[in-house]
Parts: structure tokens; sequence; C-alpha cells
């Protein structure tokens, strides 16, 4: 900007005005920092405090909600590994992720390229296979219980083919019992985990499968060597989710339907957790498998995570 000045001869001249300060502004930062602290508080108490609270009730001795507390130091630890109904939920919590989480992640991710294909009434296939995440926990395991009891629909079948040999009580046999459990977990989570990989898959661009159809590739290879690899990363974000949930999560299909048993076929460590926590009422013993539970899970998201990073 210039103004009008006069110079002693009384001509006029122009000068040049020197820029004034710009007004501070409020950084964008600054703002969403702000509207983040009702979140950063919420977390703060209602998640950083509960997992605060899991160590140190692990060192309490705490016989119940209204008894008198000690300290137990690393006496539940002892107490915990000593234990052997600790080691048997923690082979069958290992055979339940050993077999479940493949079995679902890798069907879940054939089943959602298939519907990603857009097939001939795909929009009711997407519908049907949600179904399951839209039934509740109880009426998911009265089903499976209406199923595998044993006058269920499952020994009904085997009769009616002529394998009554095969007829079992499937929920109360300690050889079955876990393998129950593991088929209601598939089961619940298949359809809905399709569903979120059948969306990824739907934005991979089309052209990737065509070229790879044009030079001789057919679905099977291309579902495993072209679309996989673009959404590898998206595939650990769905297998740390379908981890947690069967880790953490399974404990209301063992409580509706086995309650552990027989012996301790079906305990899992999720399981014991509430076992001990409200049927023994041994808190310290209960929050120090919490806390064995807590460092599972991480080390499994920090596997996870490094096996499914993207590599290019």
């Amino acid at each position: 900007m210039t103004t009008l000045t006069t110079t002693p001869d009384g001509t006029a001249a122009r000068r040049p005005v020197p820029p004034t300060a710009p007004a501070a502004r409020r950084s964008p930062r600054q703002g969403g920092t702000v509207l983040a602290v009702p979140a950063l508080v919420w977390y703060l108490v209602f998640m950083v405090g509960p997992m605060i609270a899991i160590f140190v009730i692990a060192a309490l001795r705490w016989p119940g909600m209204l008894q008198p507390v000690s300290f137990a130091g690393f006496g539940n630890v002892r107490t915990v590994l000593d234990d052997p109904v600790f080691w048997d939920a923690v082979a069958n919590t290992a055979v339940q992720l050993a077999v479940a989480l493949p079995v679902m992640v890798v069907c879940a991710y054939m089943l959602g390229y298939y519907v990603a294909q857009r097939p001939p009434g795909h929009r009711v296939i997407r519908y049907l296979l949600f179904i399951p995440g839209l039934i509740s926990t109880p009426a998911k395991a009265m089903v499976f219980y209406a199923a595998l009891s044993p006058d269920g629909l499952v020994n009904g079948a085997l009769q009616g083919v002529g394998l009554g040999s095969l007829t079992d009580a499937w929920l109360a046999s300690p050889s079955t019992a876990l393998a129950c459990l593991i088929a209601l977990d598939v089961w619940s989570g298949i359809g809905f985990t399709a569903v979120l990989f059948a969306a990824r898959l739907g934005s991979v661009p089309g052209e990737l499968g065509e070229a790879a159809q044009l030079d001789g590739a057919g679905h099977w290879r291309t579902m495993w060597t072209v679309h996989f690899p673009v959404i590898r990363d998206y595939v650990g974000v769905v297998t740390m989710l379908q981890f947690l949930w069967t880790l953490f999560g399974s404990a209301q299909h063992v409580l509706l339907l086995t309650q552990g048993g027989p012996g301790t076929s079906s305990t899992t460590l999720s399981f014991l957790v509430y076992q001990k926590a409200f049927i023994a009422a041994d808190l310290g013993y209960s929050q120090t498998v919490g806390v064995f539970l807590f460092l599972t899970g991480l080390v499994g998201l920090l596997a996870i995570r490094r096996v499914f990073r993207q590599t290019y």
C-alpha cells in the first residue's frame, strides 16, 4: 500500500506504507486439543484407571468385596502359577485362538472376496452374512444348545442318516465341549468379518484383477496374490479385532453353555477371571489372571501387527 506525500519543493510523491503486523491467529491445533479434552478425560478415567486397578488388585489378598484387604505382593502370582486349573485354561485358550482365529479370518476373507465380485444376489448375501451379528449372545447360545443337546438337531440328523453311533452329549463331553465353543466363536464372527472384507475389497481398483486375469490368473490366484497384498494392513486390523474378541469376549459363551466344564475342559482364561471374581470371590487371584490375559493380548497384538505389516 502507498500514500501521497508532499516534498519540500511542493511536488507530490508516493511513499510505501510498511505493512502492519498481522493479528495473532489461533492455531488450529490449539482448538483441536481443547475439543479432545473431554475424550481424553473419559479415556483416563474409564480406560487407564481400570487398567491400573487390575495391577493394584493383583497384588492384594482380597477374599470378597466386603472382606478385609491385605497386601499379598507376588503371592497371588505364585498361587496362580501353581494352580493346574490356570494351566488348563492357558492350554484351552491357546487351542481356541490357534483354531478359531485362522479359520475365521481365512474363511471370512474368501467370503468377502466372493461378495466383492458382485455375484447375482450379492446384496442379499451381505444381509445374510450380517445376521449372526444381529443376534444377541444368549440367543446364539440357545441356538447352539438346541442343536448340540443330547436330543438336539445334530444327534437327530446323525440318527436319521444311520450314523447313530456318532451321537454324543457334545456340550457335556470333555473331548468335544471346547470344539463346540470354538464353532460358536467362528459362526458368530465369520459373517460380520466377511462383510468388512467385502467393503474393503470393493475399494480396490478393478483394473488390478482384470490385468491379472488377462495374464492367465484365475480367481484363486487373483484373490491371494493380487488383492490380498493390497489390503494386507486391513487384514491385520481385522485380525487384531477378532483376536481381542476371542481372547476377552469368549467368556460369555463358556458361561452360557458349559460353565467351564466338564471339569476344566472348556475353561478359558477370560472365563477363569469371571469365575474367580464372582463365584469363588477371590479377587486377587482373578486380577492376577487378568494381568496375564492383558499381557497375552498385548503380545498377540504386536505379533499380528508385525506379521501383517506392509512390505512395500
